[in-house]
């Protein structure tokens, strides 16, 4: 376990108390499920970067199709409410009420996720599932990395977007609600990180 100086130990106790406003935001849509089909139409413009089930999103942009309701949810109130910062997603986020989120969500969740058809580089996928192991990322993602509740789904998700977000994590460009991820990340080497990205994206 790493050591935390008392700087990050405040950014640790300032992220825990956003994250329990926003959960407490986040609660009503959660229990009041969206409605898939007004989330469709709402979510039209979000296939021009995210894609679609006919084609794939952007470069580096990440697959929303088979995420959980909760977790996207979530990260969508983290950035229309600034405490997540996608200078990409700040026009569309305008204006969106919790029931247009909860509503989008529900489309998402309910589309199939990605499924790769590409085989594997073998040395990358070994050193990949040896990390994983090791870091213990089935922990909060899943035995098969699938995700729960408010915590993404990383099986099938596109390798650049997963090891551009690791690196993030890695030198503090990113936070998540805290900052478990910047401690699991830290000092990680690139090349570990591309290891793990490709292991994880095909599964």
């Amino acid at each position: 376990m790493l050591w935390l100086n008392a700087t990050r130990w405040m950014g640790i106790i300032c992220h825990v108390m956003a994250a329990s406003i926003v959960l407490a935001a986040a609660a009503a849509p959660a229990q009041s499920r969206g409605d898939a089909a007004r989330g469709e139409v709402k979510a039209e413009v979000c296939g021009q970067c995210h894609g679609s089930p006919e084609r794939p999103p952007l470069a580096g942009m990440p697959y929303l199709a088979g995420q959980s309701a909760q977790f996207l949810e979530l990260q969508l109130i983290l950035m229309r409410e600034g405490l997540r910062d996608v200078p990409q997603m700040r026009a569309f986020l305008q204006g969106l009420t919790d029931r247009d989120i909860s509503d989008i969500a529900a489309h998402f969740a309910r589309q199939v996720p990605p499924r790769h058809t590409a085989q594997p580089n073998p040395a990358l996928h070994a050193r990949g599932a040896e990390l994983a192991q090791a870091m213990i990322c089935g922990n909060c993602h899943g035995e098969d990395f699938h995700g729960q509740k408010h915590v993404p789904r990383l099986a099938g998700q596109r390798e650049d977007y997963l090891a551009a977000s690791l690196k993030a994590y890695r030198n503090n460009e990113r936070t998540g609600i805290d900052t478990s991820m910047n401690d699991m990340m830290y000092r990680v080497s690139d090349r570990d990180i591309e290891a793990l990205a490709h292991f994880l994206a095909h599964q």
